[in-house]
């Protein structure tokens, strides 16, 4: 059971969701907001691009930064959207880490949205993101979701565990971004349906530029029903200019609702 009553938690949606969705990350927060009594929430980089490289001293100081951002508002708890963001808490922090995928089931969906796709024709393929492929708590939370939405989940046989890396990960795009597209476009190939269901903004990035239709799944949860036949949103994080003035948008509007 949830401790919501003495416990402060926080919010930390990572980098490459206020870069893509800025309206979705204020609407989750302030649906965590409603959640939790003592609540707070972090919009800083974790620092794993730079560990991803090598710069392992550099990691360690933006992290401490982090850290004691959080230390200064007293979060006991972490909720985090990112995956590699997940991973890095549990390697480093000092803060308990919880994901929101894994989480959400245990909140509930609102009514207004529950079962709002119940007439829609739409039927998902979800792509896993690779660095959390063992964790089962997480992607299980991401199918209730979409069930609880109304939509239909058609599997790949490379998902869960067996997922595959869409591409992005370990800084290949700037390192070697002929290798990276590769690997984009080899995902798209495995996955059943040609609309995928993401969790990850950057994952959404690396299918749309393999030719994929992809939504995050918060694009789903405050966004319009989705119908077949219907595009997705743009690739907001092939331009740096667009991405830059998200993350402003989404950081003002976290400050409105946790003051």
């Amino acid at each position: 059971m949830l401790d919501n009553t003495d416990k402060v938690y926080g919010f930390m949606p990572g980098c490459s969701l206020p870069s893509y969705n800025p309206h979705a990350v204020v609407e989750t927060t302030e649906f965590l907001a409603s959640k939790f009594e003592k609540f707070s929430a972090v919009q800083k980089c974790c620092g794993k691009p730079t560990k991803a490289i090598g710069q392992y001293d550099l990691f360690k100081e933006r992290f401490a930064g982090l850290q004691k951002d959080m230390d200064d508002v007293q979060i006991e708890e972490m909720i985090v959207a990112c995956q590699s963001c997940y991973l890095t808490f549990k390697e480093i922090s000092t803060t308990a880490v919880t994901s929101l995928w894994a989480l959400w089931p245990k909140l509930g969906m609102p009514e207004e949205i529950k079962n709002k796709a119940k007439d829609s024709d739409m039927v998902f393929t979800v792509h896993d993101s690779c660095s959390t492929r063992f964790e089962t708590e997480l992607q299980d939370g991401i199918r209730w979701i979409l069930t609880e939405l109304g939509y239909k989940i058609h599997e790949s046989d490379y998902s869960r565990e067996k997922t595959r890396c869409c591409g992005f990960g370990g800084m290949v795009v700037p390192a070697n971004p002929e290798v990276a597209k590769k690997v984009m476009v080899r995902r798209v190939e495995t996955l059943v349906e040609p609309n995928i269901v993401v969790y990850c903004a950057a994952c959404r990035s690396s299918l749309l530029q393999a030719d994929a239709k992809a939504w995050h799944i918060l694009d789903l949860i405050w966004g319009p029903v989705v119908y077949e036949g219907d595009e997705s949103p743009l690739d907001v994080l092939s331009n740096p200019a667009k991405s830059w003035i998200n993350r402003y948008k989404a950081k003002k509007g976290i400050n409105k609702v946790v003051k």
